[in-house]
């Protein structure tokens, strides 16, 4: 059986599209080829890549070639542990992220876009992808189901390994705490207009997001 393999956009152009430069283009490009033959990353594969970033056990190893690069420009908070559990769940809502066109795939231009921006992008650039990750149906807001879902994969991705334990009802409060700060209007749906205004003004919200930035 003949592969189909997709080819990215000209690294010129990329390289006008991203923060990136032409030569860090190269070697992301060849790092995604090699775990990527096809030149597109289904949702199995993108679990299997992310998992090799947090493993189950061992140090904070990526082991996708050229990424190393990407993470000594971005690397792992020091708030957080090198010890992670399950990541499945939360690497399905980072893949869904991922995939904007919602196709059940992601291309190479895909990639590179969302790490621009959450490496190099501005605040307000961070936050409105942040909020497209939270809004898992993407019909433009945020419900309390949505952002509880994000933020319990998240504590079930690390929670297991902080210390102190997180609590069973920590993410609850969490997600309790945030979202009544963020619903301004209380009509039970986080807009992205109340979604940036809320994290702007609170340094707690924006201090927490930039951690989970940190599992990416």
């Amino acid at each position: 059986m003949t592969m189909v393999c997709h080819r990215p956009e000209g690294l010129e152009q990329l390289e006008a599209q991203t923060n990136f430069t032409k030569r860090e283009l190269q070697v992301l490009y060849r790092g995604f080829k090699n775990e990527c033959p096809s030149g597109v990353v289904n949702e199995e594969t993108f679990k299997q890549i992310y998992a090799q970033f947090f493993p189950h056990g061992g140090d904070f190893l990526p082991k996708l070639q050229g990424l190393s690069k990407w993470v000594s420009l971005h690397p792992p908070s020091p708030h957080l542990p090198l010890y992670f559990a399950d990541a499945s769940t939360y690497a399905h809502y980072l893949f869904n992220a991922f995939d904007t066109t919602q196709t059940g795939s992601v291309k190479f231009e895909d990639f590179v876009s969302a790490l621009s921006i959450l490496l190099r992008g501005t605040v307000h650039e961070k936050l409105r992808w942040t909020f497209n990750l939270y809004d898992i149906n993407k019909d433009g807001y945020i419900n309390k189901e949505e952002m509880m879902d994000i933020v319990k994969a998240i504590y079930d991705m690390m929670g297991k390994y902080t210390y102190p334990v997180l609590k069973e009802d920590t993410p609850r409060q969490h997600v309790d705490v945030f979202f009544q700060k963020m619903d301004k209007n209380k009509d039970g749906i986080v807009t992205l207009d109340e979604f940036l205004e809320s994290c702007q003004e609170d340094d707690n919200i924006m201090k927490s997001l930039q951690l989970f930035q940190n599992v990416m």
